[in-house]
């Protein structure tokens, strides 16, 4: 697998990881400390899809051309779709709560996704080479 891929995929899975320990812990925290609560009002998940669209795009399009495993792909795709709903149509229309289930499956989706898509460029590369 070369370094960029892995980088991306690495990326990628480390951010849905950030996704989602936000989503989780915010609630505990300003629940906990009153004085931290005027956070919770900031949209941090439409700021993160700026980063995290383009990165799993092109992470993801890069390992395709490697697996050709369509499956990984969608799967990408359709995690990356939950968090875009989690960040616009959920959070506007639907409340905190579907934006925090949207935004958690998604990333959850996603992550699974570029860890397939690492591990399948990774076997791909070692049988070339063999």
């Amino acid at each position: 697998m070369s370094k960029s891929t892995r980088w991306l995929d690495g990326t990628a899975v480390g951010l849905s990881a950030l996704c989602l320990i936000h989503c989780l812990a915010l609630p505990f925290v300003v629940a906990g400390l009153p004085f931290l609560a005027q956070f919770a009002e900031g949209h941090l998940h439409a700021q993160m899809l700026v980063i995290v669209l383009p990165l799993s795009i092109v992470a993801l399009g890069l390992g395709f051309r490697h697996h050709r495993n369509s499956r990984i792909v969608i799967t990408g795709f359709v995690g990356m779709a939950f968090l875009t709903i989690g960040a616009t149509i959920a959070h506007d229309n639907w409340g905190l709560t579907a934006d925090r289930i949207f935004t958690i499956v998604g990333a959850l989706v996603l992550a699974t996704a570029h860890f397939y898509n690492s591990v399948q460029t990774r076997d791909r590369r070692k049988v070339a080479s063999s």
